[in-house]
């Protein structure tokens, strides 16, 4: 696909057209990958044609021989799926029949969790083998509709056939009968994969360049105006703020799993297990590919959090690329935090002596994060006194600076 692009401008620049200096589908990144720009997105290759081709070919064998004296409905799941009906059916050179049943539970990057039948398959299914073709099984929801939809029919049996397969998310309440390529857990387009509807003509598989992500950390003592300057900076760099503690009240309100893990340690006494608050981080990443990146606020406060939250990060082909603390007088912040106190109603904003030890316990708790991020030459200090816009600026520059 990509030669043929560069051929059209090529064509374009002998008729006497100015070539662009850069075609905006092909853009290569640091490793000279060739990235592909899908709407707002950058993907880089991921699974070559041949890969996938030589996959279907051994599913097609396996299947065969275990249907060899029979004739087997197969019915692929659209959209995704028809590219993978066609070569499969084009390796499986026996007796067959083939229809389509679509099904809907992605928008954009992310599944809504409801999974809708768009298009029902109408063949008379009584008595027949259905092997379902899948284009990807993740986490088993559009599966669980599937066995919901072929449970009320009378089929004499069906299996479940993915070309690929994120098992490290998929529930497992279902078998996968037959697997073409076993996949980490990374957002893919192509070989008719589609992101908002875009790549599903791609012959090879791409996948999300999560490169170009920025992914901050940021520091700052009570009134030092995080949460402001967390606002402003997902604006301008399209990154999603997470606050622990929003995560954390929004988890226990809604009575989540992990909401009532972290309660039940809570009206015990005790601290809530540093995995269960990463849990709780990978669900709000997960649940936010479009940003480019992540601001992590109030996490991690620990060397070992630090540590947890790099592995989860690495496991997504992520890293933090800047820890960032906003640095003020301590009188200064002091004299914020009790005016601050007047309109809030907060009791530890209104006594000096309770935010004097929310300053220690501040410093007692960043000093040994400081210095693991400095080890890393991930760390910056920025003056947090000043108009809101200087201090914007100030965290700019840095942000802007990285690598």
């Amino acid at each position: 696909m990509t030669a043929k692009i560069h051929e059209f401008l090529e064509g374009m620049k002998d008729a006497g057209h100015t070539t662009p200096k850069k075609c905006y589908l092909c853009q290569p990144d640091q490793n000279n990958d060739t990235l592909i720009k899908l709407n707002n997105k950058l993907f880089k290759p991921y699974l070559k044609e041949e890969q996938i081709l030589a996959a279907i070919k051994k599913m097609a064998a396996e299947i065969a021989e275990d249907y060899k004296d029979e004739t087997p409905l197969f019915v692929g799941v659209l959209n995704g799926a028809f590219m993978f009906v066609a070569d499969f059916l084009k390796a499986y050179q026996h007796p067959c029949q083939v229809s389509f049943v679509r099904l809907s539970s992605y928008q954009g990057l992310t599944s809504t969790g409801i999974v809708e039948t768009l298009l029902d398959v109408q063949e008379d299914m009584e008595g027949k083998s259905v092997i379902i073709l899948e284009d990807v099984v993740d986490t088993g929801r559009t599966l669980k509709q599937l066995v919901h939809l072929f449970s009320q029919t009378n089929v004499k049996e069906f299996k479940i056939a993915a070309l690929f397969y994120k098992s490290e998310i998929y529930n497992g309440e279902y078998a996968i009968d037959y697997v073409g390529l076993e996949i980490p857990d990374n957002f893919i387009v192509g070989y008719g994969l589609d992101y908002n509807e875009m790549g599903r003509n791609l012959r090879e598989v791409y996948q999300l360049n999560q490169a170009d992500m920025i992914n901050l950390v940021l520091f700052g003592k009570p009134g030092a105006g995080k949460g402001t300057q967390a606002g402003f900076l997902k604006e301008k760099y399209n990154l999603k703020h997470i606050s622990t503690g929003d995560v954390f009240r929004y988890n226990i309100k809604n009575g989540t799993e992990l909401g009532n893990l972290a309660k039940s340690y809570i009206d015990k006494g005790d601290l809530v297990p540093d995995e269960v608050t990463i849990d709780m981080l990978k669900d709000e990443v997960e649940k936010n590919p479009e940003a480019s990146g992540f601001i992590f606020d109030g996490f991690p406060r620990t060397a070992a959090q630090a540590e947890a939250l790099d592995n989860f990060l690495e496991s997504k082909d992520m890293k933090v690329n800047a820890t960032i603390a906003l640095e003020a007088d301590d009188e200064v912040l002091i004299a914020r935090l009790l005016e601050r106190g007047k309109s809030s109603g907060r009791s530890d904003d209104q006594d000096e002596s309770k935010i004097r030890n929310r300053f220690d316990e501040y410093n007692e708790k960043t000093a040994p994060l400081k210095a693991y991020y400095e080890k890393q030459g991930k760390f910056h200090s920025v003056n947090g006194i000043g108009d809101i816009a200087e201090i914007t600026e100030r965290l700019g520059k840095v942000i802007d600076a990285l690598d």
